[in-house]
């Protein structure tokens, strides 16, 4: 069941040649799109037989999955070295939710790091509150400390690193260690790295979860998530998936395989394009601070050198005064930027955002209003262009 996670092979290769079995492609370079719902069987022997035996990579229904789920799970398993396997799911949202599903029981605590996705919060506080689980935030600069809070009904420890909006990156071997030593559960949101730039199960996660949607499938017409755990945490999160009837569909399973094949070279030059801006933005006048884990004035900066292979295209920053009617006069005034939440894909987006509303232990001052860019592969010069276009417009926002 578990991958080949040999070291003969980069990441950048794997993202090409990983799960393309040659019994799942036929022959042709990319698995098909299997869709199935009913799967019929030679006898009643036969349908007796496969209901007794594990239907891992083994077509049984259809909500057990296809060759063409078979081929991204296996590909994501790939890129995390030492992990058993991997499960997909409609949107990365869903793969949260199972993901702590799986390790989480009534009177369970959750420790929640404060600058996790919204979404992720909200299934804190609604979900598995109704639940009788615990949520207490943590910051997520806490590092090996996070040892103080773990109390004995404290079961699993979700990360988000760099944090949702204000990208704190978080000394991850340290909490994991710490989770470790005390046996709890640590689960990781990797989206903003993917496994190419940060390996998390090589760092010691033992669930680590994807919205898919994002840098995977990385075209904006798909909704996927996936949670790739180690063997300990594996059957777990298979059969907690399995009652709760997850199921990713195979068109977009299809989907998320063509986009992983060229997320290495899309990664690089998203990341190349967003740190020349992010320079470019701390040169502005009406910028008051760039939120870029590659830069060292981010939180956590000395983490992102010591453990990512590199950025992705997603950050923050902080304008110098202002109001939000300014703010809004210079996203509007975008041309080449979309509007819209979610991101990773090839297009550039700006969104207004607000983080001090989704906090609770972690509440800072800033010098004005917020804008995350997703840069996209536009040629950063003209998007550079664009954004001095938008600073024009803030300006005169200001003297009116």
């Amino acid at each position: 069941m578990a991958a080949d996670n040999s070291d003969d092979l980069s990441p950048a290769t794997r993202v090409v040649t990983a799960g393309r079995r040659a019994e799942w492609t036929g022959g042709i370079v990319n698995p098909p799109v299997w869709r199935a719902s009913t799967i019929l069987y030679d006898d009643v022997a036969h349908l007796r037989s496969a209901a007794g035996r594990d239907s891992h990579h083994k077509l049984y229904y259809g909500r057990r999955g296809t060759p063409t789920q078979w081929a991204l799970a296996d590909a994501l398993t790939e890129l995390e070295p030492g992990a058993e396997a991997t499960f997909l799911y409609p949107s990365g949202v869903a793969a949260i939710a199972a993901a702590l599903l799986s390790v989480l029981s009534p009177g369970d605590e959750l420790l929640l790091v404060d600058t996790a996705y919204d979404p992720t919060r909200s299934l804190a506080n609604g979900l598995l509150k109704r639940m009788g689980i615990t949520t207490r935030y943590y910051d997520p600069l806490i590092g090996s400390g996070i040892a103080e809070l773990i109390g004995p009904a404290t079961r699993a420890i979700l990360l988000e690193s760099p944090g949702s909006l204000t990208f704190e990156v978080q000394d991850v071997p340290a909490i994991t260690a710490a989770a470790r030593a005390r046996g709890v559960v640590t689960l990781l949101d990797n989206t903003w790295a993917t496994p190419l730039l940060f390996p998390a199960i090589k760092y010691g996660i033992d669930l680590s979860i994807l919205a898919c949607t994002k840098y995977v499938v990385g075209h904006s017409d798909a909704m996927l998530g996936s949670v790739t755990a180690t063997p300990e945490y594996w059957a777990r999160l298979r059969d907690t998936s399995h009652q709760i009837g997850q199921v990713a569909a195979p068109d977009d399973c299809w989907l998320g395989s063509r986009g992983l094949r060229t997320m290495a070279v899309r990664l690089a030059q998203h990341g190349r394009s967003a740190l020349a801006i992010a320079h470019w933005l701390q040169g502005r006048p009406e910028v008051a601070d760039v939120l870029h884990p590659a830069l060292p004035t981010c939180p956590g900066h000395e983490h992102f050198q010591r453990d990512f292979a590199g950025a992705s295209g997603l950050f923050s920053f902080v304008l110098d005064g202002g109001t939000d009617a300014a703010r809004v006069a210079f996203v509007d005034a975008l041309r080449l930027f979309g509007i819209g939440y979610s991101w990773g894909g090839f297009e550039s987006l700006a969104l207004p955002v607000d983080p001090e509303r989704h906090r609770s232990v972690t509440r800072s001052v800033r010098a004005g209003p917020m804008v995350r860019l997703q840069i996209g592969l536009e040629d950063p010069a003209d998007l550079i262009a664009d954004l001095t276009a938008g600073f024009h417009a803030w300006n005169g926002a200001l003297r009116q």
